[in-house]
């Protein structure tokens, strides 16, 4: 399996609002992706239903231990790696299960909770190289600062 790259896009809400944190992975955001496979699998509803999170709304903890699957807010085996397009990531989340290793970040398992019939086994994984992964965490750092919320 061929590594994918990840990047943490990282801009106010509508230009003025709070930061909201969006992956890409190998340049396309994980929204589009996400849209395009709903849609491709007939999914309702799907398309524009998911978003990026907000780390001011919610106490995720600092983000590199969110998006290394260990988030300070026990929601489970699974991390939501994408919240709704309203801003609450409880309303429509796309959780995934995030494995590190040395070498490696994996996302795979992906799940929508509020609609446990769907099926994303062809959905992913993603495998990131572990170097490329820390550098775009400390990239999503720099860029949201100090404030680990």
């Amino acid at each position: 399996m061929t590594s994918n790259e990840i990047r943490f896009d990282c801009r106010p809400r509508g230009g003025v609002g709070p930061l909201v944190v969006l992956p890409h992975i190998d340049g396309a955001p994980l929204t589009e992706l996400i849209d395009n496979f709903e849609i491709a699998a007939e999914m309702q509803p799907a398309g524009e239903a998911y978003g990026g999170l907000i780390p001011a709304f919610y106490r995720f903890g600092p983000m590199q231990d969110h998006f290394s699957g260990r988030s300070t807010n026990a929601m489970g085996p699974k991390t939501p790696v994408l919240g709704c397009e309203c801003g609450e990531w409880g309303c429509w989340p796309l959780m995934a299960r995030i494995t590190t290793t040395a070498e490696l970040v994996i996302w795979d398992s992906f799940e929508q909770p509020h609609r446990k019939t769907r099926e994303y086994r062809e959905f992913g994984p993603f495998q990131f190289e572990r170097g490329q992964y820390d550098a775009a965490l400390l990239a999503l750092n720099t860029a949201i600062g100090s404030d680990p919320t």
